[in-house]
């Protein structure tokens, strides 16, 4: 008997969703795969990789194991993805959700004019989410929350960094009924509902308070958080982007409470190795990504040129 990735990588996945029935959804497998793969992988090892009960654990064996699979698993991913561009090239990204319209699509369709047979790929998920993929190799660069505090995944490198505002926005027949300078008991005496939206890792102060302020609070994703604020059913910190056509079509309006001036969300584009931008179609994809970057907000923080001209490739030619 010999180890196998499918192995490998259910066992991951059950350390990831910390259950065997949830890793098997994952994986589209069945609970008795799942299950079959660990036995043959314990027996394989002679050791019990984890504490199985309501919640599953690890072992310390299995605590013990868990970078070396993690690696063997990283290592072969790199190697399917070296053998595709071999073939044929490809580029990939994740994004929060949020980002992938205002960033990719123009930066996208620009992109596929110069390089007409790349294979594109964008997924899209939460800051997690994205985190968990550039950690497992699965995209090549990835727009997320910036700093990035999950412990998981820690060098990442920023190539572009932005700054965008993210402000307070009610109905215009809310706004209409507010004075010149409202205060937030004011607002919310007309909208007791705040939409929670978690665009950060951890909620600044400010969106906290409102919160708390509220009779009631909803978290919801992007697009039926809208349309809860344009009927005039709640209000919220939204990411300028997100609400930008709204404004100027004058379905939603920006307000400054005098208690809560706007907030920003910064957002990073990153790489886990620069080594990427030697690629030319990879550097001219993040840099068509970094103009929109630069549409949308102020970037703050631009090492993008830095890297490149540090490249080997960039040294070589200097030469």
């Amino acid at each position: 008997m010999s180890m196998d990735l499918d192995q490998l990588r259910t066992f991951d996945r059950i350390v990831r969703e910390q259950s065997f029935t949830r890793a098997a959804a994952y994986l589209n497998i069945t609970q008795a795969t799942a299950s079959m793969r660990i036995r043959a992988l314990e027996n394989l090892l002679g050791v019990q990789l984890f504490v199985r009960g309501r919640t599953v654990t690890l072992t310390d064996h299995g605590m013990t194991f868990l970078p070396f699979a993690r690696r063997i698993i990283g290592t072969a991913q790199e190697g399917r993805e070296a053998l595709r561009r071999v073939e044929r090239g490809r580029v990939s990204i994740g994004s929060l959700r949020t980002l992938v319209s205002p960033l990719i699509t123009e930066s996208l369709i620009r992109f596929q004019q110069g390089y007409p047979s790349v294979d594109v790929v964008v997924r899209e998920g939460r800051q997690a989410q994205i985190a968990a993929m550039l950690h497992e190799r699965e995209v090549e660069m990835g727009i997320l929350c910036w700093p990035n505090i999950d412990p998981l995944v820690v060098d990442l490198e920023p190539l572009v960094i932005m700054r965008e505002r993210v402000p307070l926005v009610v109905s215009p027949e809310v706004a209409a009924k507010l004075s010149s300078h409202p205060t937030i008991d004011e607002v919310l005496a007309l909208v007791p509902r705040v939409i929670a939206l978690r665009w950060w890792q951890a909620d600044p102060e400010r969106a906290a308070a409102l919160v708390r302020l509220a009779q009631t609070s909803v978290e919801l994703p992007t697009g039926p958080g809208r349309r809860l604020a344009i009927k005039g059913e709640g209000l919220g910190f939204f990411v300028n982007s997100a609400v930008e056509e709204d404004v100027k079509a004058g379905r939603l309006v920006e307000i400054a409470p005098v208690e809560f001036e706007p907030l920003h969300r910064d957002t990073a584009l990153v790489v886990r190795n620069p080594a990427v931008l030697e690629r030319a179609m990879l550097a001219d994809f993040v840099r068509e990504i970094a103009q929109e970057c630069a549409r949308v907000g102020e970037i703050i923080d631009d090492r993008l040129h830095l890297l490149q001209a540090s490249s080997p490739a960039a040294r070589a030619a200097s030469r």
